[in-house]
């Protein structure tokens, strides 16, 4: 009988103390366990959020420029750093038709995101924005000097008028020494490129004042040929942007210009609108097709790193950089079409 009493006594006990023992760790848990649950939850929303901010920031698609081949290098390099350091899920494509040529494929349904150009629009192009519907935003990128340029082994003609210039492209000049009797008496074989290019131009309509250029002259569509073909003859003369003389200096010589204070190398120093080389200054800039701009997040994004960016590495491709606070203006400008 006192056996039956005392198993009956110890599992009573046991069973109070499991009780116990559960509802001292139903307690425990509930406290503990809500409050490792409330913060998890806070670290995931967090998370959460941060990650979804930052896919906000990833942004995908194209981007198609095409226009100005003398724009091309400032604008391929600008590409290039985009691609690799803001936003790898973009694809940003560089062609370099000319500007003429590039126009014709930005003023079309479904046409590029930018156009490249080393003149302003024209008139005709505008009134065919405005037909289409498109709204143009013009973008001033970089300054470019004109650079007149010879072979390398030609001794006589490093220096040379705005006036002497002219008048060999005009074909007033048709042998060096006609220009001095001491100076070779060969022919004088002309090169530049052809009507697709703003450098054309620009050549034609602010240096030769509209003054039709010599029948003979050699124009070219491709920079590199117009480059090839000048360093291999002793006796030519040609003309284009800064940035491929700079990149092409093994192989021909800038012709440094009198504009009546002394002879001026064309440099990132002398090529500004107002400075020593200012005559041959001029502007370059990408249009920006704006309906595109407002549909596609990653032109404007892309539109405004280059207004950011394009004066840290103009000097790199051979251009000059526009004022810090033009700039500045541009990039406020985008920011406000979003």
């Amino acid at each position: 009988m006192k056996l039956k009493k005392f198993l009956m006594f110890l599992l009573i006990g046991a069973l109070l103390t499991v009780l116990a023992a559960c509802g001292g760790t139903e307690d425990n848990g509930d406290d503990t366990g809500t409050e490792e649950s409330s913060e998890e939850t806070e670290e995931t929303n967090g998370s959460s959020e941060e990650a979804q901010e930052g896919e906000s920031e990833e942004l995908e698609g194209s981007v198609e420029i095409d226009g100005s081949g003398t724009v091309y290098p400032l604008m391929s390099r600008l590409a290039e750093e985009y691609m690799l350091n803001e936003q790898q899920g973009v694809s940003v494509e560089v062609s370099r038709a000319g500007t003429s040529a590039g126009f014709e494929r930005f003023l079309a349904e479904g046409g590029t995101d930018f156009n490249d150009a080393s003149r302003e629009i024209k008139e005709e192009e505008q009134a065919t924005a405005d037909e289409l519907g498109i709204e143009v935003k013009e973008l001033k990128v970089a300054l470019d000097g004109l650079t007149i340029v010879i072979h390398p082994d030609n001794d006589w003609a490093t220096e040379l008028t705005p006036e002497q210039i002219i008048d060999i492209f005009l074909g007033e000049y048709t042998n060096w020494s006609d220009i001095n009797p001491d100076w070779p008496e060969e022919p004088i074989n002309t090169y530049g490129p052809n009507e697709n290019h703003g450098t054309y131009e620009f050549f034609y309509e602010n240096i030769l004042e509209e003054q039709d250029l010599r029948d003979d002259v050699n124009l070219q569509q491709e920079y590199s040929t117009l480059v090839t073909l000048i360093s291999e003859d002793v006796n030519s003369i040609g003309f284009f942007g800064f940035g491929y003389y700079v990149n092409n200096q093994d192989q021909v010589q800038a012709v440094h210009v009198d504009f009546g204070n002394g002879p001026v190398e064309p440099s990132l120093d002398t090529i500004a609108e107002d400075g020593d080389y200012g005559d041959f200054t001029r502007p370059v800039f990408t249009y920006l097709n704006v309906n595109n701009a407002k549909e596609k997040p990653q032109v404007l994004d892309y539109a405004i790193y280059v207004m950011e960016t394009a004066s840290d590495l103009a000097g790199e491709t051979g251009f000059a950089p526009i004022p810090e606070e033009e700039a500045s203006t541009l990039v406020e400008e985008l920011e406000a079409l979003k």
